[in-house]
């Protein structure tokens, strides 16, 4: 599904009505419906309850206009208050303006201090509080008596539904400078906002439902948005199918090249990923002094003995020609995780990924063996995938941190143009960018994935997917998903407190399992 900014929506919405013929009355009634059904979701009979609509003068305060509406037709005791004059609303909004004032609900204007009055008692009495104060089109910082309203909405603690936008959040980034809405979910239309998948502005949404207002296609797809949200339907589309007479030789053979003394937890975690999402022959390639552990850790696994540094127990350069013959028949290459930093190692992998002519995917220490020399990317045959979080990402590219993390598609975007590779930044929440400057933005996911591990568990998904076939854009896509949705399976049985890497490993296929379901739903 199409990401937009606050412009690009607002282009929609203009090609919809002019060029299509979409009244926009009738997107504004529909967008009205949607916040309606979703109160019936959250809070069920709305009969016999109080509830406060507060708007503002723009098409957002229409929308408010239809809610208020229907509420009232289906039993609700209905307080709307207008930030503004009613004399000031044109368009449509003046036109739901006009059908609520018909049906004798009363309509309170806030002009001014003094009126801050009737905002008290609204919270005092009302149960559920539907904020349509400001839409995508707000600019700037929210102050003066709007901050003041949305101050007292939020200390209020009644639970709020936000139409479109929480009020006070930029559409266009998530950031939030001003006074903000905390709702307890949001109605927004037709297509999801940048700002409601980032953070801060992701947490004050809650619940994001999007409302189909009946946009045409054609409009959206005019608008040409490089921005996408990875949906569930999506992902289940992109799922490997075996047939029924298939051998583990036709599920992908992968090579994971990983570990190091103190870090074969890396490696086999990285190794089981593949095979728990689907691979059927993976082989790991290991320092020989660490073979042994790692039989011991790994039953279904393949493992290989290579040429070690002395008394580091790290993998030495002279292993390059058995790491050649293992790609040899291979699908796909997993490299980095756990490896360590020692030059021989760093050497080591910068040769391997120059030399490849499979799919790799590059991780932890296989990136770091790239910060000094980033040409084996550019030199390579081989269709990369490259998986940093901001730290990682910042040691290559020698930008700050703190530079990636508060732009991240850029950075990606960036990033993927340049060297030609598929970017999977790692983050709350993970961004995906192709060389064309598409990317996609994962909603799946929680908080409790920040631990050890869980990086090489997605490292090891992706080459799996890789080798069943999808190509690394595709295999990048499905594999955050799915990591994301089995850490969210993880988190509702164990708490995001105690949550281990392991948890999200052995959860892999039970995800796999729930969005496959969802083509049968359909």
């Amino acid at each position: 599904m199409k990401l937009v900014t606050a412009q690009q929506m607002a282009n929609i919405d203009r090609r919809a009505i002019e060029e299509f013929g979409v009244p926009g009355i009738q997107l504004m009634e529909r967008a009205g419906e949607g916040v309606f059904n979703l109160i019936k979701e959250v809070v069920g009979e709305v009969k016999g309850k109080e509830i406060g609509v507060f708007c503002g003068k723009g098409n957002n305060g229409g929308d408010g206009f239809v809610t208020a509406r229907l509420l009232h037709q289906d039993g609700a005791s209905v307080l709307v208050l207008l930030l503004g004059r009613k004399d000031d609303l044109r368009g449509d909004a003046e036109i739901n303006l006009k059908k609520t004032l018909d049906l004798e609900i009363q309509v309170t204007e806030v002009l001014n201090e003094d009126d801050l009055s009737s905002v008290k008692e609204v919270l005092r009495s009302a149960e559920l509080i539907v904020d349509a104060l400001f839409g995508t089109g707000m600019r700037g910082v929210v102050k003066g008596l709007a901050a003041s309203v949305i101050e007292m909405i939020n200390n209020s603690s009644k639970p709020v539904i936000s139409v479109d936008v929480p009020s006070g959040l930029s559409a266009d980034g998530g950031q939030i400078s001003g006074s903000c809405i905390q709702a307890m979910a949001t109605a927004t239309f037709g297509l999801p906002k940048v700002g409601q998948v980032f953070y801060p502005g992701k947490s004050r949404c809650g619940r994001l439902k999007i409302v189909d207002i009946g946009i045409p296609a054609e409009a959206v797809d005019q608008e040409g948005c490089r921005a996408n949200l990875i949906m569930e339907g999506d992902v289940a589309r992109l799922l490997p199918r075996r047939k029924p007479d298939v051998h583990k030789g036709d599920c992908g053979r992968i090579i994971v090249v990983a570990g190091s003394v103190g870090m074969t937890g890396a490696a086999a975690l990285t190794s089981m990923a593949a095979l728990r999402i689907g691979a059927g022959l993976v082989t790991l390639g290991v320092p020989a002094s660490l073979n042994d552990i790692l039989e011991v850790k790994l039953t279904e696994v393949m493992t290989r003995p290579l040429p070690e540094v002395r008394k580091r127990r790290c993998i030495a350069l002279r292993a390059v020609g058995e790491i050649r013959r293992l790609l040899d028949g291979a699908d796909c290459l997993a490299i980095g995780p756990g490896l360590g930093i020692h030059h021989e190692t760093s050497e080591l992998v910068r040769r391997i990924v120059k030399e490849a002519s499979l799919p790799i995917v590059i991780d932890a220490d296989g990136l770091n063996a790239l910060a000094k020399d980033l040409s084996p990317l550019k030199d390579t045959a081989a269709e990369v995938v490259v998986t940093p979080h901001p730290g990682e990402l910042s040691r290559i590219t020698g930008r700050p941190v703190s530079e990636i993390a508060s732009d991240p598609v850029m950075a990606a975007t960036e990033f993927s143009g340049e060297f030609g590779v598929v970017v999977v930044l790692k983050g709350a929440p993970t961004v995906i960018a192709g060389p064309d400057g598409e990317f996609y933005v994962n909603w799946t996911g929680n908080a409790g994935m920040a631990t050890g591990g869980s990086g090489d568990v997605l490292t090891g998904s992706i080459a799996g997917l890789i080798g069943q076939g999808l190509s690394p854009r595709e295999a990048s896509i499905t594999a955050v998903f799915l990591h994301g949705k089995a850490g969210d399976i993880a988190r509702d049985r164990k708490g995001e407190m105690g949550l281990v890497a392991g948890d999200i490993l052995d959860l892999l296929p039970e995800a796999v399992i729930r969005v496959a379901e969802h083509n049968r739903r359909r």
